[in-house]
């Protein structure tokens, strides 16, 4: 769990002991009821990727409440939508499927859960029709969970669902940007 930069770090700032206790109270490697309560009760998370050599990559994923599962003891699965043909995250895991999860709540009883492991991408998969608008699937073995402290975590109590989540029955909504002059031409058709 921590490497010789952790260690030198903790060192420096007289917290080897804490990061030792923290390691052995919190750290686990199968979800906990809680743990899955607060996964699948999310709408967003983040996710760090990293390419081949390591570059480092972060972005936000966002669904309806459920859209993370988790599958296993020790597994997730999570859809991937349409967005903006980049494949950052994606791209990345096809070549270095080494993931960090961030899962975080921004109200008034704040709570993080990390959630590291490796990635795997699944195009076809038989659980394809449970994800509305889903395009792929990533499937996540899990290695390490953990709780974060949330104490910086603001309150944004008021906030509301994203109008380009995915609903049954509903054509999608495309954002603007997908039509400007500049880009239409090489919007593909949205699939699935």
């Amino acid at each position: 769990m921590y490497h010789d930069g952790n260690r030198r770090l903790q060192q420096r700032f007289d917290s080897t002991a804490l990061a030792d206790r923290l390691l052995e109270v919190t750290h686990h490697t199968r979800f906990t009821e809680q743990d899955k309560a607060f996964i699948t009760g999310s709408s967003f998370f983040f996710l760090a990727t990293a390419t081949a050599e390591g570059q480092p990559d972060c972005s936000f994923k966002g669904g309806p409440a459920g859209f993370v599962q988790v599958t296993d003891e020790n597994e997730l699965v999570f859809p991937d939508y349409d967005g903006n043909g980049m494949f950052k995250s994606l791209g990345n895991i096809e070549v270095n499927p080494n993931v960090g999860l961030l899962f975080i709540t921004l109200e008034a009883s704040p709570k993080r859960l990390r959630v590291n492991g490796r990635a795997e991408i699944l195009s076809d998969h038989e659980r394809m029709d449970e994800f509305v608008g889903a395009q792929l699937l990533v499937r996540v073995s899990v290695e390490h969970i953990f709780p974060n402290c949330p104490r910086y975590i603001p309150n944004l109590n008021d906030a509301e669902s994203s109008m380009y989540l995915p609903e049954q029955g509903k054509p999608p909504v495309e954002p603007e940007w997908k039509a400007f002059d500049i880009f239409e031409d090489v919007v593909p058709p949205r699939r699935r």
